[in-house]
């Protein structure tokens, strides 16, 4: 019998983490690890105390018709890298490994292709977070530098990277 590899390992701890998504459109989830201890979860949903787009039953930028990786100001939700940073101490975050999945609100099925968008990859730099993995489809994934963000920095480049 094969084991699982343990990237495969954490990011199918992130695509169950994802199942508590509460977004109309993806649900992700995210997972802080360091040195082999999960430091945290957070899947995507609004605030604490809003009511969720789930609960509403509209995703305000489905109704006015915004393209995906479009306009996030005008979403609900924290988005799932953003909980995961939000729940855990910087200094276990420091040289960290985020790992995200994302899958279909309809379907439950995984969703590949998927980054990071420009606010959170802000947000995954100064956790000190150094290496983000996605899960693309159930086996493979792509392992993300932290630093080459730095240097390909899309926030100057109008390359946005969703």
């Amino acid at each position: 019998m094969e084991r699982v590899s343990k990237e495969n390992y954490y990011l199918d701890i992130a695509e169950t983490v994802a199942e508590r998504g509460t977004c109309l459109r993806r649900k992700f989830g995210a997972i802080i690890v360091k040195n082999d201890v999960i430091v945290s979860t957070g899947y995507n949903g609004a605030p604490r105390g809003r009511k969720n787009c789930s609960d509403l039953e509209f995703c305000q930028r489905e109704n006015l018709g915004i393209p995906r990786g479009e306009r996030y100001e005008l979403c609900r939700s924290v988005h799932a890298e953003q909980n995961a940073i939000i729940a855990a101490p910087r200094e276990q975050m420091l040289g960290a490994t985020l790992y995200m999945a994302c899958v279909s609100p309809e379907d439950g099925s995984l969703f590949g292709g998927c980054n990071c968008c420009m606010m959170c990859k802000r947000m995954i730099l100064n956790a000190g977070i150094e290496t983000v993995v996605v899960r693309d489809t159930a086996t493979e994934y792509r392992v993300i530098r932290v630093a080459d963000w730095i240097e390909d920095d899309d926030s100057l480049s109008g390359k946005f990277g969703y």
